[in-house]
């Protein structure tokens, strides 16, 4: 896995300071030059081109009209924002609740061919019940004390879901053994969940496997992951989603589904590990 997984967002935002410290090399500026023409301190030039500070909008357009450069401006600032974007706090994205986020997703499900999904801990969210939904976006809306939208992004998760049953898309769901069992909200929520995986492992759209507990390990578990094609993942932390795009980190992530496929138990035996979890709720 990535040694770090901000790296693609670092590693964009350190492309952005080297473009704006060449800017100012190439207009003969120092530092202090620079500073002065765009009216702050020396300091901040060197934060911006050592990648402590990321430059606003604003910070920018000073930045290029300084070295006579204004023509990279909005390149710049693309590329500035794409870079933000690669790393964001879910308090930031949840700020307005979470329906919101549920209805923003959809424009990358519509076109995304092929999922790869990875679950450590909850259900895959293609595969959540309305009332897992609920009780799981509950959980997250009373941990990050967010307005309270849960029931109408727990159906906007949910309708969200419909590309399972298109015949579109095609999508590949590995979840660990612990995901069954896992509590969230009552036996009766539980039981639907499960019983919906059942039924959607019968979907042909969807491959679903789960990983044993005992099985031998050829990959530990990693934090849970959506491939969307081999284009993009999303990575999801306790505190912000990743978003990977670097070729070869995607790859990395493939590669890593790779291994955790091998692991995995399909079919009767998927049935088996999920029957018994049903049986366990009783």
């Amino acid at each position: 896995m990535p040694s770090s997984p901000f790296s693609s967002a670092q590693a964009a935002r350190a492309s952005v300071a080297v473009r704006l410290r060449d800017l100012r090399l190439d207009a003969g500026l120092t530092m202090q030059g620079l500073a002065d023409r765009c009216g702050w301190n020396k300091a901040k030039t060197s934060r911006i081109e050592a990648v402590n500070t990321a430059p606003s909008d604003a910070d920018i357009r000073l930045w290029c009209a300084a070295c006579n450069a204004e023509d990279q401006t909005a390149d710049l600032i693309a590329s500035s924002r794409s870079a933000d974007s690669m790393y964001v706090e879910w308090r930031r994205m949840q700020r307005t609740g979470l329906r919101r986020l549920q209805q923003a997703g959809v424009p990358l499900y519509e076109r995304t061919r092929l999922f790869r999904i990875y679950c450590s801990r909850v259900m895959p969210g293609l595969l959540q019940t309305e009332g897992y939904a609920h009780a799981l976006l509950s959980l997250i809306a009373d941990f990050r004390h967010l307005p309270d939208d849960v029931s109408e992004a727990a159906a906007a998760r949910v309708d969200r879901s419909h590309i399972v049953r298109d015949g579109l898309h095609r999508v590949v769901m590995l979840i660990e053994e612990d995901v069954l069992t896992h509590r969230i909200g009552d036996e009766s929520v539980m039981a639907g969940q499960l019983g919906h995986l059942l039924s959607a492992m019968s979907y042909p759209a969807v491959s679903l496997g789960v990983i044993p507990r005992a099985a031998t390990r050829v990959m530990w578990g990693p934090e849970t992951f959506t491939m969307f094609d081999d284009r993009r993942v999303h990575v999801e932390l306790l505190a912000a989603k990743v978003t990977v795009t670097a070729p070869t980190e995607v790859e990395i992530y493939r590669r890593a589904f790779a291994r955790l496929s091998d692991m995995a138990v399909y079919g009767p035996r998927a049935r088996s590990l999920i029957s018994r979890a049903i049986d366990s709720l009783g």
